[in-house]
């Protein structure tokens, strides 16, 4: 179970004084749920009220209008705002059974508890958050967060592009867009680890969010986080062969997204690890034994990919795009573009 004990506040430095008093207000927060919603018995809870799916009575602010997305501990709903500015919001419902002992899992107390982190700033490219309630329903658990409402993610959107495929200019927008997200995240040491299409979201005015943070973790330097993260054919190598891993692990996926706008398909389809891990040596090439993390419990081998690397998958790209995708899918971590070099290269600055 994740607690407020977790954070790593000392690591957090006098140059960032906002985001210090950021993360002291998510520790209130984290000890907030520690003590009052780990255990459904909690009667701290018994009296407060909780949102209704099916119609809508007077301690209810959303009315619900459809279900748009399930997952294993709960639905996400479109509604709408009773009172105030009747906006459409998302609604994500999670639900913990009364008989389930160890509490409500990790990853939802970390995704409340990074998205309160990361509300504090207010960013353009991150899904906002807001609204949070926690109630005991039929001894049960509701944990509700409410979010701005985004028409659609970006693998709903690339299913309407013309076979014509996107522009440049329009690829080069989400890209920026995507960007200044993910520089915003590794600048406040938090790592997405979960970066997807169906994670980053396209509103009808061409905003890109990234949204999910489920998997999301708060990060410093020369650690191991959890191997089994990342959608496969968006994982970066280091994650497949399970070693150490830092935001560049994003700047992967990114890579990978970035092909996608133009490929319109996913670039490595692998279907197990190993796979995956042929599937991306086919098109940047197996590196060097010096090269192999040493940490990996998987072998070096020049069976990984006995032909040489094909680019053809890629024919299409200019010069410069190019350039930028084969700096996101560098094999080295450490030698990986990061998110705030990306922005500044020659592809995306130039009109």
């Amino acid at each position: 179970m994740l607690s407020a004990s977790d954070l790593p506040l000392a690591n957090v430095t006098s140059k960032r004084p906002r985001l210090v008093e950021a993360v002291y207000y998510l520790t209130a927060c984290l000890q907030a749920f520690t003590h009052g919603l780990f255990h459904p018995s909690c009667n701290q809870l018994r009296n407060r009220p909780v949102m209704e799916v099916n119609g809508c009575d007077e301690h209810q602010n959303y009315e619900i209008l459809a279900e748009i997305g399930e997952g294993a501990y709960g639905k996400v709903y479109k509604a709408r705002e009773v009172r105030d500015q009747q906006r459409l919001v998302a609604v994500k419902k999670l639900n913990i059974p009364g008989h389930t002992e160890s509490g409500i899992p990790a990853f939802m107390i970390r995704e409340v508890a990074l998205l309160r982190k990361i509300e504090y700033f207010n960013h353009p490219n991150i899904v906002k958050l807001l609204d949070v309630s926690a109630g005991l329903k039929n001894r049960s658990l509701d944990l509700t967060l409410v979010f701005e409402y985004i028409d659609q993610d970006l693998s709903t959107f690339l299913t309407t592009v013309p076979s014509t495929g996107l522009s440049l200019d329009k690829i080069k927008d989400v890209m920026v867009q995507l960007l200044q997200g993910l520089d915003f995240l590794h600048t406040n040491m938090l790592v997405h680890r979960d970066l997807k299409p169906e994670n980053v979201l396209v509103s009808s005015r061409g905003e890109v969010k990234i949204a999910d943070f489920g998997l999301a973790r708060i990060y410093t330097y020369h650690i191991a986080l959890t191997p089994c993260v990342v959608t496969l054919w968006y994982r970066a190598p280091e994650v497949l062969l399970h070693s150490g891993y830092m935001s560049s692990v994003d700047m992967w996926s990114a890579g990978c997204i970035f092909a996608e706008l133009f490929l319109l398909r996913p670039l490595f389809r692998g279907y197990t690890e190993a796979q995956q891990l042929q599937k991306i040596f086919e098109v940047i090439g197996l590196p060097s034994e010096e090269d192999w993390p040493r940490e990996s419990p998987i072998s070096y081998s020049r069976s990984w990919c006995p032909r040489d690397p094909c680019t053809q998958h890629l024919s299409n790209l200019g010069q410069e795009e190019n350039n930028l995708l084969l700096q996101c899918l560098e094999f080295s971590p450490t030698n990986r573009i990061s998110a705030s070099r990306a922005l500044s290269h020659p592809f995306l600055v130039c009109a």
